[in-house]
């Protein structure tokens, strides 16, 4: 593993696993002149263990990797860590994407890339990431749907008195349901309304669903508390 300038600890860390020199070589240039302390991984093996060694803010994952490949990886980011997660893929069919997403990544980018983007991307989850670490407070206010309930001060939320943890993504989906219980979105206004996207794919709002589901459902396959409105969209929640 390459990790670049030393001596910044308080910029916010970033994994990129990619096994091809030069295109590791451009994105962490570019992530550099943003001001983040980048570590480089090329290929499955090193990636996770650069990521016990460098503890990172965010990881930017190529899918097709040497030893070990991006999904597999991605796979077992998530089983020990919320830490968001751009995916970097070739392929660019929505079928890859959406596998992407199911197996926890926050967001993909597909090559050919503009390197500023990625860094605008990378910079967007880094704040939602962020703003997702509020010290607790006495005496919180607290909104409840059946058993899963958010403390309004922290944003923490639990099942069961149980704290769960979330991707950035699915945190700002659960979070706009939590602030609009009762009422129905369709797919596309989800898209607009939680991240202001006025084009995109909208499966991808089934994807986040689901994954949320997995875990405030008691039983996600017959889920009570997001519920699906059959023609239009979804419902947090009974209707207000």
């Amino acid at each position: 593993m390459n990790i670049g300038p030393s001596g910044a600890q308080r910029r916010h860390r970033v994994l990129v696993v990619e096994d091809d020199p030069m295109m590791a070589e451009v994105i962490a240039s570019y992530l550099n002149h943003a001001g983040m302390l980048v570590a480089v991984a090329a290929d499955g093996v090193m990636a996770l263990d650069g990521f016990q060694a460098f503890n990172p803010d965010l990881v930017i994952l190529d899918r097709m990797l040497p030893r070990l490949d991006g999904t597999h990886v991605c796979r077992k980011l998530r089983e020990q860590s919320s830490v968001p997660i751009i995916l970097v893929t070739a392929l660019g069919e929505q079928d890859d994407r959406i596998h992407g997403l199911e197996l926890g990544a926050d967001d993909y980018v597909t090559k050919p890339f503009s390197p500023r983007e990625l860094v605008l991307r990378a910079q967007a989850l880094l704040r939602r990431s962020a703003g997702n670490t509020a010290q607790p407070q006495p005496a919180p206010q607290t909104r409840q749907v059946e058993d899963l309930v958010m403390d309004l001060t922290t944003r923490q939320v639990t099942k069961a008195g149980k704290p769960l943890r979330f991707t950035g993504r699915e945190r700002d989906l659960l979070d706009f349901f939590f602030d609009h219980p009762g009422e129905t979105f369709r797919k596309d206004e989800l898209m607009q309304r939680v991240w202001q996207w006025k084009v995109g794919d909208s499966s991808m709002i089934s994807v986040y669903v689901r994954r949320l589901r997995e875990k405030i459902e008691t039983d996600p396959a017959n889920p009570t508390i997001i519920n699906t409105i059959w023609g239009v969209g979804y419902r947090f929640g009974p209707a207000s």
